[in-house]
């Protein structure tokens, strides 16, 4: 990608984010997927961009808007204008932890990563083995060995106690042994109901309280989160659940031959120049959730990118239009 497109797709997920978060504990996840959604796909065509959504809503037929293989960007609302726009793959996550909005719980966002073509894994709607640890311990564990093995070689590289470790795990039930696993080795859990991206980013940076995150989650998620350890030097490590032929089957659609094969961050996410863009919609660990008052709405962010390689950490305040509106700190 040649222009800076970070401030571009702040805008598309600051937007998403807002839309959603009217929404908020108001218990219907469809309705704030939905506005997310609707949100991110009007705000994409105004970006300077020739997009394709490789990781989105679903197929075409099952989904409106930011399905797979949809194009998007300046490049196809201003056909025939001459311009050239770089080709973009993106990965879109409109609202992650569409319950968690639906409930106002912690870590809802909006989310997407944008790369040259080619340069996201099209990853099945399948879920995936993961294993997700900062740059201290990425060179250190493997997702194949146990549980407790890897507990201590994190440790190590931290220079404290496995008892110390916090790990993230979904509250599912597929998860009661790795939950049995790592509770015998003494390190503490913190369950989360939804949003293993958001708990991956945590995992990612020092001081968060979070050291690993363990278990199966969705694979598109996944290819998120990659595109996140990419920018913030963390690990991941995958494997696709490819439990049955119709699974294998889908693979192969998407170009994958090798089912047993374990992903890392440059894998899923192999591209030179990768931007990764979220939004809080309620509150969380990295980011404070949208914020409405009088004058306008504030939102709080987080966009990344390897080229130039830098985090940003941005609080917007997006002002109602009029003469008299007044900016709180």
């Amino acid at each position: 990608m040649q222009a800076d497109l970070s401030l571009e797709f702040l805008r598309v997920v600051e937007e998403a984010a807002i839309a959603c978060a009217q929404t908020m504990g108001q218990g219907d996840r469809h309705k704030s997927d939905d506005v997310a959604v609707a949100a991110m796909r009007r705000v994409m065509d105004t970006v300077p961009i020739d997009g394709t959504i490789v990781i989105g809503e679903g197929e075409r037929d099952e989904a409106p808007m930011l399905y797979i293989g949809e194009r998007v960007g300046l490049a196809h609302t201003r056909n025939g204008d001459g311009e050239r726009y770089d080709e973009v793959d993106i990965a879109v996550d409109p609202l992650e932890g569409t319950n968690l909005c639906a409930t106002g719980s912690p870590n809802a966002l909006a989310v997407l990563a944008a790369s040259e073509k080619g340069g996201l894994l099209h990853a099945p709607d399948l879920y995936m083995e993961k294993l997700v640890v900062g740059p201290s311990s990425r060179h250190a564990v493997s997702l194949d060995a146990p549980v407790a093995d890897n507990l201590k070689a994190i440790a190590r590289c931290l220079d404290r106690r496995v008892e110390d470790l916090v790990v993230i795990v979904l509250d599912r039930e597929r998860h009661a042994t790795l939950i049995s696993d790592i509770r015998a080795t003494g390190a503490r859990i913190r369950l989360i109901s939804d949003g293993d991206l958001s708990a991956g980013i945590a995992a990612a940076v020092v001081g968060s309280g979070v050291h690993a995150v363990m278990g199966i989650g969705g694979a598109p998620e996944g290819v998120l989160t990659a595109a996140a350890m990419r920018c913030l030097n963390g690990e991941i490590f995958a494997r696709l659940v490819v439990s049955k032929p119709e699974h294998e089957e889908r693979c192969r659609a998407m170009g994958i031959t090798d089912m047993k094969r374990i992903y890392t961050s440059r894998d899923l996410a192999s591209g030179e120049s990768i931007i990764f863009a979220a939004t809080g919609v309620t509150d969380g660990t990295l980011m404070r959730g949208v914020r409405f008052f009088g004058e306008g709405t504030r939102t709080s962010s987080i966009v990344m990118q390897t080229q130039p390689h830098r985090i940003q950490f941005i609080d917007s305040i997006h002002v109602r239009d009029g003469d008299d509106v007044k900016i709180r700190f």
